[in-house]
């Protein structure tokens, strides 16, 4: 049998987030919704201007609502200044963490020389290398590698099939999505009489407390010194961080975007999907860059910076690729005709 679902009052909620109460507080939330899609039980929230007109038909027994938002909501409502983020955490009452169960499993390997807590959990098939050393609270979900000199800090959860290749260091409260690998060689090669040498990547992959990686995602190992991610930093699903990058504090990345070696991402920065940023520079705290945009250059001023070229009728785009080829010669010609 299916376990019950937990339920909540308005008013306990209310008072456990902090929250404005307006109606009926002894309505029971079991779930959470959308405003279109939720049922009588759930509890709903109105974030994007966009969805507004659906608060009026809302289906929903309570509505996460702004202050201005609030008269217009025909339900029960919670006012909050920033109803995404309190929707956020009560939706997380309704998805609870299993708890750790101690223990390595019987198919898992540990190497003689690893040291793993006894209040850590290893799933089957597990593999934990040389030196390595699993904190309290820890899982190591089904198929996971964990190689030399590794680390897994206290809380951490490596949810299936994560590679940590050598030398990763997890803090406390990481989460790492199934597929990620993290610590694999850089991209290091030098040209000699015509052919590659790989150059050795002896540095390692550092990770903050409370990061969260995506799945399939990969974080290079660093050449001398270590890749390093600070705390709160969130990476998506598909994402590539080159060798000897940092990345800054609260920072979040979003899907199949590509950092290359050496570059500095600052602090509480936002990466749309699919960015490109080329190695050896340095983006500073606060800046947002927008979906499939490219950085090229240093960025020193906070703001919002892009490149990417918005759709439009193909028409269209093969008309404006064809004058963008001739920009050059447009603007030689300006330039001469302002000079007379």
């Amino acid at each position: 049998m299916a376990a019950q679902p937990p339920r909540f009052d308005l008013a306990g909620l209310a008072g456990r987030f902090g929250l404005e109460l307006r109606g009926d507080g002894s309505v029971l939330i079991d779930g959470v919704g959308t405003l279109a899609g939720a049922r009588a039980g759930q509890v709903s929230f109105l974030a994007n201007p966009r969805y507004r007109s659906e608060l009026a038909g809302t289906a929903a027994s309570a509505v996460i609502v702004s202050a201005a938002d609030a008269r217009d909501c025909p339900v029960p409502c919670l006012v909050a200044k920033s109803p995404y983020t309190a929707f956020a955490r009560i939706a997380a009452l309704f998805e609870p963490a299993a708890a750790p169960v101690p223990g390595v499993h019987a198919l898992a390997t540990v190497d003689p020389t690893a040291e793993v807590d006894a209040g850590a959990e290893v799933g089957p098939f597990c593999s934990i290398g040389a030196r390595s050393r699993i904190a309290a609270g820890a899982v190591l979900g089904p198929g996971c590698v964990v190689g030399e000199d590794c680390v897994v800090g206290p809380a951490s959860v490596l949810v299936a099939r994560v590679t940590l290749v050598a030398r990763v260091r997890l803090g406390a409260r990481v989460r790492v999505h199934p597929g990620a690998v993290l610590g694999a060689d850089g991209f290091g090669l030098a040209m000699d009489a015509g052919h590659w040498i790989k150059v050795p990547q002896l540095g390692g992959v550092v990770v903050g407390d409370d990061c969260e990686i995506g799945a399939n995602t990969c974080i290079d190992r660093g050449a001398i010194e270590d890749t390093v991610l600070a705390e709160d930093v969130r990476l998506d699903n598909l994402i590539q961080v080159g060798h000897n990058v940092r990345i800054g504090a609260h920072t979040a990345v979003a899907g199949c975007t590509a950092i290359a070696g050496s570059a500095r991402i600052g602090s509480y920065c936002l990466i749309g999907g699919a960015v490109g940023i080329t190695g050896h520079l340095e983006v500073c705290d606060r800046v947002t860059v927008t979906a499939m945009s490219l950085v090229t250059q240093s960025i020193t001023e906070p703001g919002e910076y892009s490149s990417g070229m918005p759709v439009q009728e193909s028409r269209q785009w093969r008309r404006n690729g064809a004058r963008f080829r001739q920009l050059d010669q447009l603007a030689r010609k300006i330039g001469a005709l302002s000079k007379d």
